[in-house]
């Protein structure tokens, strides 16, 4: 192999035996298991993030079952380079009698015309089709692609399968830095593969600066020095547009609603740690205010708010602290989904009723015309009433009285607000029937 190459290029498994991770797939009577070993083939997408082994798994795939590998990756090629993979197959398959896998790295940046062209070909069985991709195939693939190919995930790498690697190719002469001697104590194993966050690649990357580190120091030992070098400055695994990114987010909201405190604040850390746009994580913890707090607590959504306004104003990092608290006071604080219920129950009703006409008596008159036209007459100024409240009028359009939203909850400041309601309909109920309505 090309010693010039990367070392995570060099150290790249040749066969099963050497394939860390991925046993939840790749175990006795597994379906990728049994692809692999007895040769028959299916089209398939691999699921997971960077470094969890994707390409490798599709070579090793194609050289257990004699098939010719031919990949090409979305970010480059285009429906030029589909043609040309597609008439290579059909040459392989032609001359050489040999079935072809077509791996696709980074599939889902293909639109859907270009993911429609894989479909014939598929079918007809000139290709296999493996693809690669870090985003959920859910969203990121054609429905009709992904009914023909079955869906693998595959997990980021334990941390000790990882120093397992690491291990290897400290020991590997061959493709690895075994020629080198160098050594590593158990203790900066584990820390390089903490900071590589279940990623093989980024693992042996920097394992190889190391190498170099210690190489221009005239030293064999990867000490605390230069480990610390070297892993300084990293960051978690972390797509501000991917599927991780929206699996956190939703992790932090349910630990706020589920009043879990720790794991509120977790989740939030997570997410600043891996880089997460202050300004969305902000807006996001103001929306958890409305929807799962509501008005049990109104101060959580104040807040909230100030806690943006103060992130902003301080800047990183002494701006995280504001959104922490935030995050702490509603995860501790009364739960209620009503005013999101409420919400959600007006606007469907609103697109169901359409546009019905606002009551007379509901309506401004500022013009002798529109007073003439009964506009705004019978209208009861509350505050000229009882308790300022005018019992038995109604507010909505004649086709929809008596219509109600919003339920509040036995909890927080919703209780004395249900109590309240439940005491105004008592008032409408004795004003409609002393007035026979």
């Amino acid at each position: 192999m090309n010693a010039f190459q990367p070392l995570a290029e060099r150290m790249r498994p040749s066969d099963l035996a050497n394939y860390s991770g991925q046993v939840h797939i790749l175990s006795l009577g597994k379906p990728l298991y049994s692809a692999l070993t007895s040769g028959n083939l299916h089209s398939m997408i691999f699921w997971g993030a960077s470094g969890t082994g994707k390409t490798t798994l599709a070579r090793l795939i194609a050289k257990q079952s004699n098939a010719e590998f031919i990949a090409i990756s979305a970010v480059l090629a285009g429906v030029k380079e589909i043609r040309e993979a597609i008439e290579h197959a059909k040459t392989i398959q032609k001359f050489e009698k040999r079935r072809t896998i077509l791996f696709v790295d980074e599939v889902h940046r293909f639109n859907k015309a270009q993911q429609d062209a894989f479909l014939p070909h598929v079918e007809d069985g000139t290709v296999y089709f493996i693809g690669a991709t870090t985003e959920n195939p859910s969203f990121a693939l054609n429905n009709a692609l992904l009914s023909r190919a079955r869906v693998y995930v595959l997990n980021p790498l334990t941390p000790s399968e990882l120093q397992a690697i690491l291990t290897h190719a400290l020991e590997n002469s061959v493709n690895g830095l075994g020629d080198l001697k160098l050594e590593m104590s158990d203790e900066i194993k584990l820390q390089f593969a903490q900071a590589a966050d279940g990623d093989a690649r980024r693992l042996l990357n920097l394992l190889e600066l190391a190498a170099e580190v210690a190489s221009a120091q005239s030293t064999s030992i990867i000490d605390e020095f230069i480990a610390q070098g070297v892993l300084s400055g990293g960051v978690r695994r972390f797509d501000s547009h991917g599927e991780e990114f929206h699996n956190q987010i939703s992790a932090l909201h349910k630990s706020v609603r589920g009043s879990s405190t720790d794991g509120a604040l977790y989740w939030l850390c997570r997410m600043i740690d891996g880089g997460c746009d202050l300004s969305y994580l902000a807006r996001r913890i103001v929306r958890i205010a409305s929807e799962d707090i509501g008005n049990a607590d109104p101060r959580a959504l104040q807040l909230a708010l100030n806690a943006w306004d103060a992130q902003v104003r301080l800047g990183t990092p002494e701006g995280e602290l504001s959104l922490a608290q935030a995050v702490l006071y509603m995860a501790s604080a009364p739960k209620s989904n009503a005013v999101y219920q409420a919400y959600n129950a007006a606007m469907a009703h609103v697109k169901q009723t359409g546009s019905l006409e606002v009551p007379l008596h509901l309506r401004n008159a500022p013009t002798t015309l529109m007073k003439k036209l009964d506009y705004g007459k019978a209208y009861r100024y509350a505050h000229n009433e009882p308790d300022a409240y005018a019992a038995g009028e109604n507010y909505f359009p004649p086709e929809l009285s008596k219509t109600q939203y919003y339920y509040p909850v036995e909890r927080g400041l919703e209780i004395k607000i249900k109590e309240k309601l439940a005491r105004l309909r008592e008032l409408d109920a004795v004003f409609l029937e002393t007035n026979g309505n």
